[in-house]
């Protein structure tokens, strides 16, 4: 059963979130364009030196990623396999929640820059639909089993 289409579907979430984690999701940049800071999920090297830790959007990508590695390894308990798909789709809901929570901190730290989100940002919300479609996947072999399990 680890070669369903759902193990492909959580390993290239658990991919894209350790992309996530290694990107930088955007950029503030200065009104002219001379200067930006990057913003990464550990945190933001400003320009004078200055370390902005943003660690829990790291640890948050960071857990989703290895509970969708773990739920691969589930295929004998499929509806712990659908709870943690569940699961893993809230902390990445979570994720975005941190990241407009941090997004609105610093935006007042850095009043006269502009915010470019990066690409990198949207790899959570891929990851998101995948896992949708991991949970379909999943659930249809349930069904598969029960009804199997009735015609006996």
């Amino acid at each position: 059963m680890i070669q369903r289409i759902q193990s492909v579907y959580l390993l290239v979430v658990t991919a894209l979130l350790i992309a996530a984690m290694c990107m930088p999701v955007g950029r503030f940049v200065e009104p002219m364009g001379i200067g930006s800071i990057v913003f990464k999920p550990l945190g933001l090297n400003a320009m004078t030196g200055e370390w902005q830790s943003t660690w829990g959007l790291f640890g948050i990508l960071l857990l989703a990623a290895i509970v969708a590695f773990c739920t691969i390894f589930l295929f004998r308990n499929r509806m712990l396999q659908v709870r943690m798909t569940i699961f893993s789709s809230l902390l990445l809901i979570g994720f975005y929640i941190a990241f407009g929570v941090f997004y609105f901190m610093l935006k007042d730290n850095y009043a006269g820059m502009s915010f470019q989100p990066g690409w990198a940002l949207c790899l959570p919300i891929v990851a998101i639909i995948l896992n949708y479609l991991a949970f379909r996947a999943i659930y249809r072999d349930e069904l598969m089993v029960k009804a199997a399990d009735r015609l006996r």
